[in-house]
Parts: structure tokens; C-alpha cells; sequence
């Protein structure tokens, strides 16, 4: 058992790439199980879940809806799941927990609302300013929780989970006495012109949704992960990452690259805000904080903190909490099955290096008993 451990997830090579793998296989099987015991198809379940993400035909739909509706629909809820996840994987490399890309999300999706949202501007001016103003609102969070971290040395754990819930307080504050709708008791919903997604277009008989911001993600993570492997600013940060004091040692500033990597997250989390807020939902629930910005923990740790890996990640997650809602409908299970299965991928991404390291001290006992022989 342990010499086939070691074949498959032994090796420098892409190896944490195979423990993800590994991880997912197991959460499978331990989902395998559980349909098994309450009398379920795992087959069937697994087609469901494909089938409510879009990426696979449904038996039948809606008037004018198709499966590339419920696909564009899981580009939508897609985008800006790879903008979250991306904003940990960064302070990762820096060796920081970033659970604070709700409280940046929300921000980011607030500002950009109750400005840009509620105006009159025509789309090509609206649009890109969102964006903008998405990622001074979340650079901005990011960059306090970075400076809390060097200059008092306030765990960002902490700091970020209390500026989460004093952004959320303070904005629902806000929307509950100057823009809440009273119908949906959700804000007022943003302009067509400032939304960065494209509702209920018409075209070749079918009614669907745009993600505008889709191809910035995939963009976003290409330049990302020239950043952290190619460039100066990308070994700086992972070089604090590893050991501060190594870091220190050849020169390399602590500060700035704190303060740099949790700004980069910020933006990162800001755009996800925008992408979300503005985009996927148009308006904002008071005293709700965007629970993708938690999830995104799982999708960074499962794609190992790689930009490439959180694209992949994040598409494995979405179909998890996209296509729950069908099979639950489908299989009469409850929606937490899905929850229950992104919980057990998150527990064996998280044991990545642990596996990392048992499988290097078995390589190493194969090797002592070749040479004794």
C-alpha cells in the first residue's frame, strides 16, 4: 500500500498537483459512500450536479432556456469565485491567511453601488469605472490589514475577521436607511449600464446571461502567475512567505511586501466584489457577508495556491454549489450534500503538506532499505 502511495504521489514533479487530485478522488469516494447509505444513486447525484452547472444536458427545460443558459449562468457565478480565490492564493505566497476577501468583496461591491450604480452614466464610462473604483475600495482594506500585520503586528486573521463584520454593520447601516428596496429588503438594485453582467439577453431563440468580467479572470490569473514565478516583486514575496527571517537576511524588505501582497489581494478581492455585487447579484443584502469570499479559502488551498490551479479549483467548487440546488431537487437529498463534499475536499487539501511530507519520509525508508540490501 505504501509503494503504491509513493508511485502515485511521490516525486518533485507536479507533485502537489497529484495530492489536489488525490484529495478530490477521496472526497468523491467518501460522497460515493454517502448516497450509497442513504439509498442514492452516486451516479445519478454526480450527473445532477454536472447537469445544474450547465455542463451537461438537463431532460428538459424552461421556455427559451437551453443548457448553454445554465452554462452561462455557471460563467456568471464562475468569475468571480477565480477573482476571490486568486486574492488568497497571493497572500498565501506572502505566508498570510487572508480571511478577510468577503469584508474586501463587500466593500469594493458597496462603494462601487452607491456611486457609479445609482447614476445615470451611459454603459462605456460606467462599466470600467466600476472596476476601478472595485479595486481602490478592496487594495485599499487589503492594504490596512498589511499594515495592522508589520507595524503592530496584528495577526491578519484577526483584523480581517473584525473589519468584516465593521464593513458589514457599517454598509447595512447605510443601505437599510438610504437604499433599501422594500420589496426585496435587498439594496436597490444597480443600473443595466453599470452591471458587469448582461441580463436576459435574446438571441438565437434562447434568454441568457453575459459575464462581462469572465475573460478578465482568465487574464487576471495568466498575469498573476507571471508575477509570482517570473518576476523580482513575485520572489520577493515568496521568499517572506517561506521564512521572514531568511528573507530579511538577503535584503528583502518585510513591510513592503506585506503590505504589497495583502494590497494585490485587496485589488484581487475587489474586482471579485464588483464581479459579484455588480455582476452575478445587482444588489446587496444588508448584514450578509458574501460567503464565496470563505469558500475561496478552500478553492486557493485546493489549486495550491497556483493562479492556474484556482482557475481549475474554482470551476470544480462552482459545479459543487451551483448544481446543488438540481440534484437536490432531483435526488431529494439535502442541498448540504454539496457542502459536505467541498468540506472534505478542504480537509484533504489542507492535509497537502502533511501527505507532502509522509510520502517524502517513505521514499526515504525505501531508499535506506535498497542501500542495506
Amino acid at each position: 500500500m505504501k509503494k503504491i502511495l509513493v508511485k502515485l504521489l511521490g516525486g518533485e514533479k507536479l507533485q502537489m498537483m497529484r495530492i489536489s487530485l488525490f484529495a478530490i478522488l477521496l472526497s468523491l469516494i467518501v460522497g460515493t459512500v454517502i448516497f450509497l447509505v442513504i439509498g442514492k444513486s452516486p451516479l445519478a447525484a454526480y450527473t445532477n450536479l454536472l447537469q445544474g452547472s450547465g455542463l451537461f444536458p438537463k431532460a428538459q427545460y424552461a421556455g427559451r432556456q437551453s443548457m448553454f443558459t445554465d452554462f452561462m449562468s455557471f460563467l456568471d457565478a464562475l468569475t468571480p469565485m477565480i477573482f476571490a480565490a486568486l486574492a488568497v492564493a497571493v497572500a498565501f505566497r506572502a505566508g498570510m491567511f487572508n480571511i478577510g476577501v468577503s469584508g474586501m468583496m463587500l466593500a469594493a461591491g458597496f462603494a462601487a453601488s452607491v456611486t457609479v450604480g445609482q447614476s445615470a452614466m451611459a454603459a462605456p464610462l460606467a462599466k470600467p469605472l466600476v472596476l476601478v473604483i472595485g479595486i481602490i475600495a478592496g487594495a485599499l482594506v487589503g492594504a490596512l490589514i498589511g499594515w495592522l500585520k508589520y507595524r503592530f503586528n496584528i495577526n491578519e486573521v484577526v483584523s480581517s475577521i473584525m473589519i468584516n463584520y465593521t464593513l458589514m454593520y457599517i454598509f447595512s447601516f447605510y443601505l437599510n436607511s438610504f437604499m433599501i428596496d422594500p420589496v426585496s429588503r435587498q439594496s436597490k438594485a444597480v443600473t443595466d449600464a453599470s452591471r458587469l453582467t448582461l441580463p436576459a439577453v435574446q438571441a438565437f431563440g434562447l434568454r441568457f446571461n453575459i459575464p462581462l468580467a469572465f475573460p478578465l479572470a482568465v487574464i487576471a490569473a495568466l498575469i498573476m502567475w507571471f508575477i509570482l514565478n517570473r518576476t523580482t516583486i513575485g520572489y520577493e514575496i515568496k521568499a517572506v512567505g517561506l521564512g521572514k527571517g531568511a528573507a530579511r537576511y538577503a535584503g528583502i524588505s518585510i513591510p513592503k511586501n506585506i503590505v504589497l501582497a495583502m494590497t494585490i489581494s485587496g485589488a484581487l478581492s475587489g474586482i471579485a466584489g464588483v464581479a459579484y455585487f455588480c455582476g452575478y447579484n445587482a444588489s446587496i443584502q444588508p448584514g450578509v457577508i458574501p460567503s464565496m469570499g470563505f469558500n475561496a479559502i478552500a478553492v486557493a488551498l485546493l489549486g495550491n495556491a497556483d493562479p492556474i490551479g484556482c482557475i481549475f479549483a474554482s470551476i470544480l467548487i462552482t459545479i459543487l454549489s451551483k448544481g446543488s440546488i438540481y440534484m437536490s431537487s432531483q435526488q431529494g437529498v439535502d442541498i448540504e450534500m454539496a457542502d459536505l463534499i467541498t468540506a472534505v475536499i478542504l480537509i484533504f487539501a489542507a492535509c497537502a503538506e502533511f501527505i507532502k511530507m509522509y510520502v517524502g519520509k517513505i521514499s526515504m525508508e525505501n531508499k535506506k532499505e535498497v542501500q542495506k540490501q
